[in-house]
C-alpha cells in the first residue's frame, strides 16, 4: 500500500480524504454485508428455506393485504375508509356536523 505524506497535505486536501477513506469503507463493509447474505441465501436455498421461513420475517412472507372500504361518503362515494387508522377528514366532519357513522357503512 503506497504510504501518503499527511504533512504535506493542506486542509481541504485532508477533509477530502478523510470523506474518501469514509466512503470506501462504507463501501467495503456494504459489499461484505451483501457476500455474506449472499452466501446464507444460498445455504438456506440449499437446505430448502428462504432466509424469512429462518429468521421468521414477517416483511418477506408477502405483501400486506388492502383492507375493504367500510365507510362511504354521503354525497361523494368516491371518498371511502377502511375504518381502520385515522378518521379521514371528511368522516370527523361528517360525524361533527351529526350524521351517524352508521349511515356511512357501506352496505
Amino acid at each position: 500500500m503506497a504510504r501518503v505524506d499527511l504533512d504535506q497535505l493542506s486542509l481541504d486536501e485532508l477533509k477530502q480524504l478523510e470523506k474518501d477513506v469514509t466512503k470506501a469503507i462504507k463501501n467495503f463493509e456494504a459489499r461484505r454485508k451483501s457476500e455474506a447474505l449472499a452466501a446464507v441465501e444460498a445455504k438456506a436455498r440449499e437446505m430448502g428455506f428462504t432466509i424469512a421461513e429462518l429468521t421468521g420475517d414477517s416483511k418477506a412472507k408477502g405483501k400486506a393485504t388492502v383492507s375493504a372500504p367500510k365507510y362511504q361518503h354521503p354525497e361523494n362515494p368516491a371518498l371511502t375508509w377502511t375504518g381502520r387508522g385515522r378518521k379521514p377528514n371528511w368522516f370527523q366532519e361528517a360525524v361533527d356536523a351529526g350524521t351517524p357513522a352508521e349511515s356511512m357503512l357501506i352496505k
